[in-house]
Order: structure tokens, then C-alpha cells, then sequence
């Protein structure tokens, strides 16, 4: 017992010994934290390229619209996304979203997928928008329009929707007045 005593007390002796050791730390002055890279700037105006024309009613300020949307820093890194979720609804030209998606919007046809990508100051500005979207950030959306509310074939010209063989495009007719709420910003912090 006395011996397994001794042997215990030499242990922790050079336990404590290797533990005193001090190690020199560099000069705070040489220490420097890495920094990311910047982002790329970005357009200077909206850039709106349509990959596929819908063949549905066309949307305009005003109306309703379901899409699905995944949104990208310049570099491609992915900070949102509605895809494989419930469609994201907005109200074109009411201010519920940035400016580059009310600019953005009209014009594209139920069916259609377009690809704006948005200069910083038509985006989330200078402060940016939480974690993921720094100020200054210039980005882009991959957008699917989905429905236009009210503009569905067969309503017998209701809520913009122009009837069959009437000779007037869908939509002609003055859309409903947009909902009082406003329809959160595409992105989420």
C-alpha cells in the first residue's frame, strides 16, 4: 500500500512539473485575425433574365403572386430558400419585399422561372439583413411564379382573369386591391 502511495505522489509530482512549464505566447502585436474575402460587387442595376417564359397570366403591380425563390450572395453562397416549402407570397409594388423583387416581378407569366440579380441598394442596403446577408451585398434569386391570386382559367373573368375567347389577355381586368398586411422580406434572419 505505502509503495502504490509513493508511486502516486511521484506521478502527480511530474504531472504538476510538466504542467509549470511555460510556454512563451507570441506579441499581441503580430497577431492578425483572418478576414473573409469581399464579395463580389455585384450589377449596378437590376438584371432580370428570363430561363423559361411562363404560359400563364402575366403579373403586375399590384396583384397577388405565390413563387418559389432561392436566394444567393454573389459568391453563390445560398442564404434562403422556399423551395420544398410553402410557396412565399408577396404583393408586387406594395413595399412587403425589397425593392429588386417589386422591380423584379412584373412581367413574368404564371409558369415562368427568372433570375434577378439585384444591386445592393435595391436589396438590403448598407446594414444588410441579420447573420447571413452582410450591408452591402448585392444578390440573387432564382424566382418560379406559381399562381397569380385570382387570375386561375375558367373564373369566368373574376379578379383579373380574362374569360375564354373574349379576346382580352388574362389579367386585363383591374386586379382585386392588395390585402393591408405586409408580406414579410424574402430573406429571414
Amino acid at each position: 500500500m505505502r509503495l502504490s502511495s509513493i508511486a502516486l505522489l511521484a506521478s502527480a509530482v511530474l504531472v504538476l512539473a510538466g504542467c509549470s512549464k511555460k510556454i512563451e505566447e507570441p506579441p499581441a502585436s503580430e497577431f492578425k485575425p483572418s478576414e473573409a474575402p469581399p464579395l463580389p460587387p455585384g450589377p449596378d442595376k437590376l438584371e432580370i433574365v428570363d430561363e423559361k417564359v411562363g404560359t400563364g397570366a402575366e403579373a403586375k403591380k399590384g396583384d397577388k403572386v405565390k413563387v418559389h425563390y432561392t436566394g444567393t450572395l454573389m459568391n453563390g453562397k445560398q442564404f434562403d430558400s422556399s423551395v420544398g416549402k410553402t410557396p412565399f407570397e408577396v404583393t408586387i409594388g406594395s413595399g412587403g419585399v425589397i425593392k429588386g423583387w417589386d422591380e423584379g416581378l412584373p412581367g413574368m407569366k404564371v409558369g415562368g422561372k427568372r433570375k434577378l440579380t439585384i444591386p445592393w441598394q435595391m436589396a438590403y442596403g448598407e446594414s444588410g439583413q441579420g447573420t447571413n446577408i452582410p450591408g452591402k451585398a448585392a444578390l440573387k434569386f432564382d424566382i418560379e411564379l406559381l399562381e397569380i391570386e385570382g387570375a386561375n382559367a375558367g373564373d369566368g373573368g373574376k379578379d383579373g382573369a380574362a374569360p375564354a375567347g373574349s379576346g382580352k389577355p388574362a389579367g386585363s381586368a383591374k386586379p382585386a386591391a392588395p390585402k393591408t398586411s405586409a408580406a414579410p422580406a424574402p430573406a429571414k434572419s
